[in-house]
């Protein structure tokens, strides 16, 4: 009988049992998709990722499942993965092979040595419009402050911008509208200079902290003038859940043309166990 070891981390939050859950199956040798899948739905978290060795020179490949299907790209599965295998390898940077590519993740390290922030390069997106009328009705809206477009970074992201946050608060989606919107997530937006309040729906509900969204969010907000390009940004998502999260965003370019995507964190590890499988 096989045993599988996998670690839990909160994921873009310093207190366990907030930010974003994740499951880190740290040497994923053996399994095939279909059982990685079945995992994944067992666990039920938003992704679940699986470690195995490397194949374009990074430091290791990691393949992302949802409880539904396998992901390209995600946010939090990235810097949790690197916040995972971080502290047994001492590195100060993980370049994680994903399937949008290589994304490296350079560690900062507090006083004591322990790991306490993340930053990830992520992959640069590129930006069309998208179907205004469908997102917004899927959210139950008339109109959004900024056009609404959509980024593509290996995950695809709907970025719908309104007046207030408690205006984000409030929002009670239609998710069958949502999921027919066949994107990786609705994101709902709301802020002024450096602080931001975000929201993401998806077909299975909302997500806590979403990393594949913060930098198309800070993309989007630099885009249209909300925000300087090179301006560090802080988004709060979960807080309606009661998983608060905290991301850090930043975009750098001009004239509308996007060069660079940086999106950090923190992540805490909460639980280990491990899965027997004949």
């Amino acid at each position: 009988m096989a045993a599988y070891r996998y670690v839990v981390a909160d994921v873009f939050t310093q207190t366990p049992l907030t930010g974003n859950q994740l499951a880190v199956f740290t040497d994923a040798r053996g399994l095939g998709g279909e059982t990685m899948q079945a995992l994944a739905l067992e666990i039920g978290f938003s992704e679940t990722v699986f470690v195995l060795p490397p194949e374009q020179g990074g430091t290791a490949r990691m393949r992302i499942f949802n409880p539904k299907a396998e992901m390209s790209f995600a946010g939090h599965p990235v810097l949790g993965t690197a916040f995972v295998l971080g502290a047994p390898l001492q590195r100060g940077v993980i370049e994680l092979e994903t399937g949008a590519g290589i994304v490296p993740v350079t560690l900062e390290r507090d006083e004591q040595g322990a790991l306490a922030f993340g930053r990830m390069s992520q992959p640069v997106p590129t930006v069309e419009p998208a179907d205004e009328r469908e997102a917004l009705a899927a959210l139950r809206l008339e109109r959004s402050e900024l056009p609404v477009e959509l980024y593509d970074n290996g995950a695809r992201h709907v970025v719908v911008t309104l007046g207030s946050q408690a205006a984000v608060s409030a929002l009670e989606p239609e998710l069958a509208a949502v999921a027919a919107l066949e994107v990786t997530g609705l994101n709902a937006i709301a802020g002024s200079g450096g602080r931001w309040r975000s929201r993401m729906f998806w077909a299975n509900g909302e997500d806590a902290a979403t990393g594949s969204a913060a930098g198309p969010i800070a993309c989007h907000l630099a885009r249209h003038g909300r925000i300087e390009w090179g301006g560090d940004i802080v988004i709060e998502q979960g807080v309606e859940m009661g998983r608060p999260s905290v991301l850090h965003a930043r975009a750098e370019g001009g004239d509308g043309r996007i060069e660079a995507v940086e999106v950090g964190g923190s992540a805490v590890v909460v639980a280990r166990g491990e899965f027997r499988l004949a």
